[in-house]
């Protein structure tokens, strides 16, 4: 089973969720500009992209990274603002009228409030967004968010790596140069990626990218927020 615990608007661990950073700027944007210019497809304008880009700092996806190669940056070529999007609207927390993306009054409410705003989003985006519809291959692993989480939970207690948590759950080691990559892949975009965006995992950021092994670490923000059955396999995390 899976629950959470209420965190009080300042509770430090809050600023481990990435999503949670992004919705409090793009709402409080919203709010300090009147609303967000949306175009046709009724995705955000460019203009607010761009300013997106550089004031998320998204793990992975700083302004530098994203504006080597593109100087024009469309919401859908920005993966974690297109979801929030998705989310904010979903959640009733804004909505789109006449062409602008405009703050409800929940949303203006949550804005100010982040531990009532974690509480909206985070169970939302796990377990109601389809994560394969964003990832690179249209594929979702064999599982439950409540068998994955309560198994990472004592898996990656003292850290771990992706391998490593693949295989506890389908029984042998995959990665990028193995014949089960496409599960692998398919494991990491569904189910690993989500809890980093959601602040509850992390990778170390040179660890993320070429052949080398990626790591896993539970990060303050899941002890604090998460309580699970497993809770009680744990072994004590020593801070030196």
């Amino acid at each position: 089973m899976i629950a959470f615990r209420p965190l009080p608007d300042d509770h430090p661990d809050l600023a481990h969720f990435p999503l949670l950073r992004a919705a409090l700027l793009t709402l409080r944007y919203a709010q300090e500009h009147g609303a967000i210019g949306l175009t046709k497809s009724n995705a955000f304008k460019r203009v607010f992209v761009h300013w997106a880009v550089e004031a998320f700092n998204w793990p992975g996806k700083s302004a530098e990274e994203m504006f080597r190669y593109n100087k024009v940056i469309n919401e859908y070529e920005f993966p974690p603002l297109e979801v929030l999007h998705a989310l904010l609207t979903g959640l009733r927390l804004g909505r789109h009228y006449k062409g602008e993306f405009k703050v409800t009054k929940r949303g203006a409410e949550l804005a100010q409030a982040p531990g009532q705003l974690f509480a909206a989003l985070i169970p939302h985006y796990l377990f109601e967004i389809d994560h394969a519809s964003y990832a690179r291959f249209d594929e979702c692993p064999f599982g439950t968010w409540d068998v994955w989480m309560n198994v990472i939970n004592v898996e990656a207690n003292l850290g771990t790596t992706e391998r490593k948590l693949f295989a506890a759950f389908y029984g042998e080691e995959q990665d990028w140069d193995t014949p089960g990559w496409r599960d692998m892949a398919a494991f990491s975009s569904c189910v690993l990626r989500p809890l980093e965006w959601a602040g509850l995992l992390m990778q170390p950021r040179e660890a993320q990218y070429g052949a080398t092994t990626r790591e896993v670490f539970k990060t303050p923000l899941w002890r604090a927020a998460l309580k699970l059955d497993t809770d009680q396999m744990l072994r004590p995390v020593l801070v030196q």
